[in-house]
């Protein structure tokens, strides 16, 4: 992966849901696990799982094949609103306070940002 020139705005936080658009996973509805914004990538729960081949660390010790979730493309995929349960572009808006808030461009509802650890 190379890195991009400049860091990518993530609509995308940790712990929502999303819809992969693109892929041999199109159509699964997963939560993302991690974001990559240096990148422009998003790791997202039992999809794009490739096999990672990892070496013996001791004597003795056999190697084995790990399946690991690979990181998509923040393109590839769509935020679910938790409120009308579709597919939907983000709106930023900002609130009477100054902080920006996340709004479905579908129900005009606002999308929490509830990190999870």
């Amino acid at each position: 992966m190379a890195p991009l020139t400049q860091q990518v705005k993530m609509t995308i936080r940790r712990g929502d849901t999303v819809r992969i658009l693109r892929g041999k996973d199109r159509g699964k509805k997963a939560r993302v696990l991690a974001t990559l914004p240096q990148v422009g990538r998003i790791l997202v729960e039992g999809v794009n799982m490739v096999k990672k081949h990892v070496r013996p660390k001791r004597a003795g010790e056999k190697g084995q094949r790990v399946v690991v979730a690979a990181p998509l493309n923040i393109a590839s995929v769509q935020l679910v609103c938790p409120a009308c349960g579709k597919g939907t572009r983000v709106l930023r808006r900002r609130t009477a306070e100054g902080a920006l808030e996340r709004v479905c461009k579908k129900c005009q509802e606002v999308i929490p940002s509830k990190l999870t650890s």
